[in-house]
């Protein structure tokens, strides 16, 4: 089987998952997020866009309910054991296959944890689940359950996370002499994703993000490449993958003379990472650390150019996105604890004066200082 982790880390996450099942007094949970699959077996399928589910007892005993497309899958990258296929067809639908798996399983009439807040459940999917499941026992929203438990990285995991960090360096390390007058965006996200992935590295769970001129002040991945002018402004957020762990990055290069308002914004992101510094610790929470951001950005008359989230909590993530559920916005109470990786990001952009900045790394929760895991820290790029 193809496993990045031992039989030991695996028993570990299911004995956490059980414990936790217990308080919240489940019989069993419908995994239908990819990354609690991969966390809690191994599982590394995309076939989450079709309907799959993994049905976790409290006893421990699991169930994959899956298509055939993905029987051998589950068989070489999983440890799950028991595997059963519901059969494409016509006017299918999968959820009467798995209300007569469940009752099989003699869960009739117990209470049964779904995880309903996730890309691997369409509207359409909950639909058909709650006409077929609604009488069958009592349904419980727990898509939160297994996200929460997987904040806190083992040391393997942070092993992953760490070579993570490495590989987002390694693309910088590429990407950085293309950047000049004249260079194509397209050379330059073909070097740093190739560098990820000659690097041993993994496709990100979301497209590197690059756009220069008036598209750097975009923060999302488009369609479409241009050159570089003589004076421009290049955005890139992208992220070093290993084993589907993610270490994210995010900065704006500057080619040519920077503006005085390039600078003014640089200053004021640095600023908020190096307090954030101070606060993302274990005693803080989330929305700490997003307050620190804000009060900063405030200060400077930057409110109407800053975002409403700072950052979020990254790992093990499959498409479309590789951010966890846990961010940096206004009153999130959840705890920081040690061994946390959190991704902070400064974005300003600056729409009356056509100005970008961003500046953003990944970091390692530890008891006391966290670890950033760049070797680039936070200084001004330009070309």
């Amino acid at each position: 089987m193809a496993l990045h982790f031992a039989e030991q880390e695996y028993a570990a996450r299911l004995t956490r998952l059980t414990a936790r099942m217990r308080e919240e007094k489940l019989d069993a949970m419908l995994l239908f997020a990819q990354e609690s699959m991969y966390w809690l077996t191994g599982y590394d399928t995309f076939g989450y866009c079709f309907f799959q589910t993994l049905v976790v007892k409290l006893d421990g005993s699991m169930t994959l309910l899956t298509r055939s497309a993905d029987l051998r899958q589950a068989r070489h990258t999983s440890n799950i054991e028991r595997i059963q296929i519901w059969v494409d067809r016509v006017n299918a639908d999968p959820t009467v296959d798995l209300k007569n798996m469940l009752s099989d399983l003699d869960l009739l009439g117990c209470r049964i944890g779904v995880e309903f807040d996730t890309h691997g459940m369409t509207g359409r999917i909950a639909r058909l689940l709650d006409h077929q499941l609604t009488s069958f026992g009592a349904i419980v929203d727990a898509s939160a359950l297994v996200g929460n438990l997987r904040l806190v990285k083992s040391e393997a995991e942070i092993a992953h996370v760490v070579k993570a960090g490495e590989l987002a360096d390694a693309a910088l390390d590429a990407a950085l002499p293309l950047i000049r007058p004249g260079a194509g965006e397209a050379d330059i996200l073909a070097a740093m994703q190739g560098a990820v992935l000659a690097g041993g590295g993994d496709y990100p769970a979301n497209e590197f993000v690059i756009g220069s001129g008036t598209d750097a002040l975009l923060v999302r991945y488009k369609s479409g490449r241009r050159k570089l002018d003589a004076e421009d402004q290049l955005t890139l957020e992208w992220a070093g993958v290993s084993a589907h762990y993610h270490a994210p990055m995010m900065r704006t290069v500057i080619i040519g003379e920077p503006t005085n308002r390039h600078r003014e914004l640089y200053s004021a992101c640095r600023e908020a990472m190096q307090a954030i510094e101070m606060v993302l610790r274990p005693g803080n929470t989330f929305g700490t650390v997003f307050d620190v951001h804000a009060r900063i950005m405030d200060e400077r008359g930057l409110a109407k150019h800053r975002l409403n989230a700072c950052g979020y909590s990254v790992g093990a993530r499959f498409s479309p996105s590789w951010m966890e559920s846990q961010m940096f916005h206004v009153g999130n109470p959840y705890p920081i604890e040690p061994d946390m990786s959190l991704f902070v990001h400064m974005v300003i952009m600056d729409s009356e004066t056509g100005t970008a900045m961003t500046l953003g790394q990944t970091y390692l929760t530890t008891a006391g200082e966290p670890r950033a895991l760049s070797r680039y820290g936070l200084d001004f790029i330009s070309a």
